[in-house]
């Protein structure tokens, strides 16, 4: 039950790492210093933090090694959020990559 906890917090502390990325998209969309552009970077500078002190926290109970494996999954997550907030498209080849990322973790975690 343990590993499912360890595996399930990976998910999630990659899925708040793919938020900065969203932080900085929605920065870029304003003009440089306008007050959307700063509550943009002062997002992406708070969630990095966050994640930070809880990646910290998950390397605690697991080999980094492991824990770098999960990291795909924020990539799949920024597809996913791109999509559904700035309309951005998703590709064949994106759909391949996320297949790729899914099937080795599952692989892993079937051990």
């Amino acid at each position: 039950m343990r590993k499912y906890v360890t595996y399930s917090s990976l998910v999630g502390i990659n899925l708040l790492y793919a938020c900065v990325t969203i932080f900085t998209k929605y920065a870029s969309q304003h003009e440089f210093i306008s007050t959307a552009y700063c509550l943009g970077l002062a997002g992406a500078i708070g969630v990095m933090g966050a994640y930070a002190i809880g990646w910290q926290q998950i390397l605690k109970h697991i080999e980094i090694s492991t824990a770098y494996m999960f990291k795909g999954t924020s990539l799949i997550f920024v597809m996913l959020l791109a999509w559904m907030l700035f309309g951005e498209q998703i590709t064949l080849n994106n759909i391949l990559g996320a297949g790729v990322i899914i099937t080795g973790i599952a692989l892993y975690a079937k051990e």
